[in-house]
């Protein structure tokens, strides 16, 4: 049986799988919407020149040393990475889309670790295309991907630790809504069904949906971060389709 060409991964554990599948004619679309796709995004649309998604801690610290001038940000367990995590080096930001605004990340780049989200698209770099998504650009990613010519697509949720993010297979799962009129004569895998259904039960009260997952309810428990969640629930507030080039960096395309 052929591989699907429109399928989603769910939980971290694949991203391993990931790096040793051949990519190069598919077009990969990455979704952490709580928080760091929906970070970038705002970075992007606030004039950022790009931001570049590592892995590590001590990735992120060898780049500053390299290039001075960039920003760090970054998160664990959700909060802005502290200096006694990282050398004594206190992170510029965290990884709240809110702290991204015009006045600290215009034309600036900015060098960005989290969790899962940076993991999920290092895991992606052999693909033909990798573009990053939340639902605050989710139109302008599906219009520009309906533009594209007919690749392989593989909707790669950033998950929660180990676990898959009930947040990011809604994400996949209202992005495969869009693209269902142009994507009618796909292999569709049953994990897009999934998603897709998924998206259909809990659309109408996306903000309660994200408030339920595992990443909303600990946002929620911390009162500095806790407007994130309602915020990254918020559909089609950047117009913007950000890419990851091959030299690891995303900006707009």
């Amino acid at each position: 049986m052929s591989r699907a060409t429109f399928e989603v991964t769910f939980a971290p554990a694949e991203f391993e799988a990931l790096k040793a599948r051949d990519l190069s004619r598919t077009t990969c679309v990455v979704f952490d919407v709580l928080r760091a796709t929906s970070s970038m995004g705002m970075a992007l649309s606030n004039g950022a020149q790009a931001v570049i998604p590592v892995e590590s801690i001590p990735e992120a610290l060898r780049l500053r040393e390299q290039r001075p001038s960039v920003l760090l940000a970054g998160e664990r367990n959700g909060v802005r990475i502290p200096a006694d995590l990282a050398e004594g080096v206190a992170f510029d930001l965290g990884n709240s889309p809110r702290e991204f605004t015009r006045d600290k990340v215009q034309a600036r780049t900015i060098v960005m670790t989290t969790t899962n989200g940076t993991r999920a698209m290092r895991a992606c770099a052999g693909a033909k295309r990798v573009l990053t998504c939340s639902f605050l650009n989710l139109r302008a990613t599906a219009d520009f991907l309906a533009r594209q010519e007919s690749t392989p697509l593989l909707l790669v949720c950033g998950g929660s630790v180990e676990e898959a993010a009930y947040e990011d297979a809604l994400a996949a799962g209202a992005l495969s809504d869009l693209l269902a009129p142009q994507r009618a004569r796909s292999v569709v895998a049953d994990s897009a069904l999934m998603a897709l259904r998924l998206f259909a039960y809990a659309s109408a009260e996306l903000p309660a949906a994200l408030a339920q997952s595992r990443n909303g309810r600990r946002l929620l428990e911390i009162e500095a971060l806790r407007e994130d969640v309602a915020f990254c629930a918020q559909r089609d507030l950047l117009n913007l389709v950000a890419e990851l080039g091959a030299d690891g960096a995303v900006r707009v395309v």
